[in-house]
């Protein structure tokens, strides 16, 4: 039996485009990279957000709470929707943070690395835990060595689907390993899933209607927990 963990099998640590798009998805997927290494040369960055599709909906449904607590302080959004920790991982390697040093990073990423697809047959198998921590874990590696003065707001992979589904307890699990990558200098750990649950566990579709993607209330819930720790590590 293979190990979860072993770097010869785990694709989360592995850099790499998504394989599962077809030729015009990766093209279109090719050139967010592209325009984000273009905004990178510009600089004028303070905070870069790299993440998936809850990262990448700032821009519509979010983009109310956005602009009014985070353009501010000289943010970029550099979330692409169905990335894995090996997307963001080649993102990185590749010129997204090129030209500028960000006063901040707050990632977010993991989630559809523990489920199989991005509602397709896909061709990245799904990730344990482990391996989606594992993952994460290189990530913040890379930023480290990119970032002399930076910091990182690793954020935890927010609570979804039913309180009985399985990947809700890997979220949970996932978080728990992240939570030990703070180092207390330049690695912060936020975790407000809490603030998205009910007492029982449940989440409220008046925030997250498919129980995974936030609405405009559920950004604005969001953007108001997050603020906080931001300024804090600005400050």
């Amino acid at each position: 039996m293979r190990s979860p963990t072993s770097a010869a099998v785990n694709s989360a640590i592995h850099p790499a485009i998504r394989p599962d798009y077809s030729p015009e998805q990766r093209a279109a997927w090719m050139r967010r990279h592209e325009e984000f290494c273009a905004l990178a040369r510009q600089g004028n960055i303070n905070v870069i957000f790299f993440g998936d599709s809850l990262t990448d909906y700032w821009r519509d449904r979010g983009r109310a709470s956005w602009d009014q607590h985070f353009a501010p302080l000289g943010a970029a959004n550099f979330g692409i929707s169905g990335d894995r920790t090996q997307q963001v991982l080649w993102r990185i390697e590749r010129g997204e943070l090129d030209g500028f040093a960000p006063k901040l990073v707050v990632l977010l990423i993991g989630s559809n690395n523990l489920t199989p697809g991005l509602g397709e047959n896909s061709l990245t198998p799904k990730n344990t835990p482990l391996e989606t921590s594992a993952g994460v874990a290189v990530i913040v590696d890379a930023l480290r060595h990119r970032l002399s003065q930076g910091r990182i707001l690793l954020h935890a992979i927010l609570p979804r689907d039913e309180p009985h589904h399985p990947i809700r307890r890997e979220v949970t699990e996932t978080n728990a390993t992240l939570a030990r990558l703070a180092d207390g200098r330049g690695v912060s750990f936020f975790d407000p899933s809490a603030q998205f649950l009910s007492p029982g566990g449940t989440i409220s579709r008046k925030i997250m209607p498919d129980l995974l993607h936030l609405n405009t209330r559920g950004y604005a819930l969001w953007a108001k927990a997050l603020r906080w720790p931001i300024r804090e590590l600005l400050a």
